[in-house]
């Protein structure tokens, strides 16, 4: 019963929340074209529930010539990939804004597993272990709070289960609210 109201909820605040944020969506989009050559947005495959593969949207960050199917932190020397407005959108997770429009098309929850990249097989593969690509992936997770990028793969993928093991009101309010916190402190974020 919780993933029927969860999925309801998921879609009436991404609703919500592109109508309200519709305007800073507008903002950044002016000022990712102003900074850099390019698309706003940004798209990538990822993995979705049961492993079926969508495309993530996101605002882009990156020079149109970075490789789009590698993880920011396995690129050499990452920082000068990213624009500068790019920079600001990571620090604040403002990024992430368009997978709102993931989440109303029902490929992401807003708490779940997040996405891995469709070529991350040992993220994948260690997921399985512990049912977390049987879930929605969402727009921050159990991992995301304790400790994001930092963490090794298994570890990220163990905590990836515990969420899929507790999903319930309890866990997801605590990931929101703690979600809420680091991005407001900074913590936890990388470049």
């Amino acid at each position: 019963m919780y993933k029927i109201i969860k999925r309801a909820g998921d879609m009436f605040l991404s609703l919500i929340g592109l109508i309200v944020l519709s305007p800073l969506f507008l903002l950044l989009a002016v000022l990712i074209k102003l900074d850099s050559e390019g698309t706003v947005f940004f798209q990538q495959k990822r993995v979705g529930i049961n492993k079926i593969h969508f495309h993530i949207y996101k605002f882009r960050t990156m020079y149109t010539e970075t490789p789009a199917n590698m993880p920011t932190h396995m690129l050499k020397n990452a920082d000068v990939h990213i624009t500068k407005m790019g920079k600001f959108l990571r620090r604040t997770s403002l990024d992430e804004l368009p997978q709102l429009l993931n989440i109303l098309r029902g490929d992401m929850a807003i708490i779940g597993p997040r996405p891995a990249l469709w070529n991350q097989y040992d993220l994948i593969e260690e997921r399985d272990k512990y049912n977390a690509n049987d879930i929605r992936p969402g727009l921050t997770g159990w991992a995301q709070i304790h400790g994001r990028d930092e963490l090794l793969i298994p570890l990220k993928a163990q905590l990836d289960g515990v969420y899929a093991k507790k999903i319930g009101l309890v866990i997801d309010l605590n990931i929101f609210i703690r979600t809420v916190v680091i991005t407001i402190s900074g913590k936890g974020f990388t470049s």
